[in-house]
């Protein structure tokens, strides 16, 4: 009896000590990793503030806001984006990118895709359904639905993208209230589709538009730049490639082997994108796209979004964002520069979405004008939506 006795206690216990944990860590986790080198509010030139609150769409291509707990409907004071936050910087596009799978350890590297997995740990110390904790493409769905209940609690401030007529709603309501903003849904890594075909088809379902064929290990799909391959597309990655032409879907290289990269451009029929990237020219490493990627993308009708996180560009970080589109415009075009900043991506940035304009003023500083400032805060990506949405 004593010993049933002192098991029950030592349950409730372990169950007491699980939800205090549920309760404060997820939140640490967020606080720790998404960092942000200068808080709001942020001070800028009345020239620079003036040319960004011109500007009648601006868009990102890259956030990971959804693997977090946080309520994305409520202004936060951690991480770098939520709605409330999106409304300030009149955020008019934001990309949601789902990410399902992240190696311990993680580098630009070398990853091995049967390392210890982080996000499973996440989940469970987020309380997520059980189905997550075991099932990749569970988590990627789990999160598609996150987004669509956030804009649902928003009412009509808030619109999932899934198409050129949702877009083009979104363009014409925001004309009419600035508050009025959108988000679409992209995959960090194929990996999450588990090797099955019906699993492209689920998430295209859910609304997912974008997605990427890896992220830091090697997938079924193919090699990444940084895992062990550094291959080309496989068999079946060649057969996802040409089923997301058919549905539409934007392809998305960010994290891909250059010989996976050569092997997109032969295979689709569509312009592609890099979501968050830096270039080689102004800071030469494997996550960073070679000067022959960035224009034969460009060539292609495609878009390149420079990430805002030390690795991609150079620092100070603000600068380096910056230097790394200058080296873009050199070789190929501003029309193919976008935003990418990597926001709640496990990084390190140098703003939240409401420091923008701080990249605006940089901009003007390093000799863009007018023009350029806004088709690289967003008229370059809503080109490229109304040209290649569904």
């Amino acid at each position: 009896m004593k010993k049933f006795k002192w098991l029950a206690i030592v349950f409730v216990v372990l169950i007491l000590a699980y939800i205090v944990t549920v309760i404060i860590a997820p939140n640490e986790f967020d606080k720790n990793l998404n960092e942000t080198k200068t808080l709001p509010p942020y001070k800028v030139s009345d020239k620079a503030l003036a040319l960004y609150n011109s500007l009648d769409f601006i868009a990102d291509l890259h956030c990971d806001a959804l693997l977090w707990s946080r309520d994305l409907t409520v202004k936060n004071s951690f991480g770098h984006i939520d709605f409330p936050r999106m409304q300030e910087a009149n955020m008019a596009l934001e990309a949601f990118t789902i990410v399902t799978k992240s190696p311990k350890g993680q580098n630009f590297s070398k990853n091995s895709a049967d390392a210890f997995d982080n996000i499973t740990m996440l989940n469970f110390l987020q309380a997520r359904p059980i189905s997550n904790w075991f099932s990749l493409s569970a988590r990627a769905v789990y999160q598609s639905r996150k987004l669509h209940e956030f804009a649902f609690d928003y009412e009509d401030e808030f619109i999932v993208v899934k198409s050129k007529a949702d877009l083009e709603r979104l363009i014409t309501l925001k004309k009419e209230n600035k508050r009025v903003m959108g988000g679409f849904l992209g995959i960090e890594g194929a990996h999450c589709l588990e090797g099955k075909m019906e699993n492209l088809e689920k998430l295209y379902s859910e609304g997912v538009r974008m997605l990427a064929p890896t992220h830091f290990f090697d997938t079924e799909l193919g090699g990444s730049a940084h895992g062990i391959s550094k291959e080309g597309l496989t068999d079946f990655g060649k057969e996802v490639i040409q089923r997301m032409d058919e549905l539409e879907m934007i392809i998305d290289v960010a994290h891909a082997a250059p010989a996976l990269i050569d092997d997109v451009l032969e295979v689709t029929s569509r312009p592609i994108l890099v979501s968050h990237t830096g270039v080689k020219g102004s800071l030469d490493n494997v996550r960073n796209l070679s000067d022959e990627h960035i224009q034969k993308i460009a060539a292609n009708g495609g878009l390149i979004g420079v990430g805002f996180f030390d690795g991609a560009v150079t620092k100070p970080l603000t600068e380096g964002i910056v230097d790394a589109m200058k080296h873009i415009k050199s070789i190929a075009s501003v029309d193919c520069i976008a935003l990418g900043s990597d926001y709640d991506g496990s990084a390190t940035v140098p703003f939240d979405i409401t420091g923008l304009p701080l990249l605006v003023e940089e901009l003007i500083k390093q000799g863009f004008k007018e023009e350029e400032v806004k088709a690289i805060m967003g008229e370059n990506v809503k080109k490229f939506m109304l040209k290649n949405l569904p």
